[in-house]
């Protein structure tokens, strides 16, 4: 019996391999009414926006859920919660295309604040959010008590899940130091970092509305800065004028009305 050529065993191989490896596209659940409406409840951002904006959260909300797995720790993960959630994702990336989260596979949500060791009960416990590293590189950690609270009316200009998703569009160019430079022209990274640091001067010597967290290096500033931004655009536009321009570059939107 004649044996087919070489020639044509290697592409049908190649074929067949392609079929093999090939990665499966997760598939993107549309959301549900119940779903929009919890969004306008709960999510300002969103309530703001106009009907084709908000189609297109929705989408980006959907596609965030087929991308990344979400999980409670030691509770039950409400339908509330992974909005929320999925919701502090989008907004940072709202103003891009076809970002993704590429650093991340999970997030992890525990009841309260948790300590260094990952625990939420007894000891000191005053970490509301992490981006995690190491081994628990592409995870990041959350407080259901603060996520919650950053989407309430009383949070001001904080949003600890915000500030996390900040972290890692700032960790995606390899270094977490406060600059984006994945999100931003060469050209601007020399006066954004003398920008930085100008602020974190004022504040230091207060002179400045922004949280003094933000003076602890220039990873924690730029997340900082980013929840004033999302979360209180007008004003923050009002006192911080420069910054906003900075800001409205880096994430390609202006929030500010």
């Amino acid at each position: 019996m004649n044996s087919l050529p070489y020639a044509y065993l290697i592409p049908i191989f190649l074929l067949a391999l392609y079929f093999i490896l090939r990665k499966k596209k997760p598939k993107i659940e549309p959301l549900t009414e119940v779903d929009k409406q919890i969004l306008n409840d709960y999510v300002s951002y969103y309530q703001k926006l106009d009907k084709p904006n908000k189609l297109r959260f929705e989408q980006k909300v959907a596609e965030f859920f087929a991308s990344v797995r979400i999980e409670g720790v030691e509770l039950e993960l409400t339908t509330l919660d992974e909005l929320l959630i999925a919701s502090s994702a989008v907004i940072p990336i709202f103003g891009f295309n076809d970002w993704q989260y590429k650093n991340l596979s999970s997030v992890l949500l525990y009841p309260d604040t948790f300590n260094k060791d990952f625990q939420f009960e007894g000891g000191e416990r005053n970490i509301m959010g992490m981006v995690g590293s190491g081994y628990m590189n592409g995870q990041m950690i959350l407080s259901r008590s603060a996520l919650r609270h950053g989407f309430s009316k009383s949070a001001g200009k904080e949003n600890t899940a915000i500030h996390e998703f900040v972290h890692l569009l700032d960790k995606s160019d390899g270094a977490t130091d406060g600059v984006p430079e994945n999100l931003m022209a060469h050209e601007y990274t020399l006066p954004w970092v003398k920008m930085m640091r100008e602020e974190i001067e004022r504040i230091e010597d207060n002179k400045s509305d922004i949280n003094p967290y933000a003076i602890t290096n220039e990873a924690e500033f730029f997340a900082v800065v980013s929840e004033y931004f999302f979360e209180k655009p007008d004003l923050f536009k009002d006192k911080h004028p420069e910054l906003y321009l900075q800001l409205s570059r880096i994430f390609a939107q202006k929030p500010a009305k």
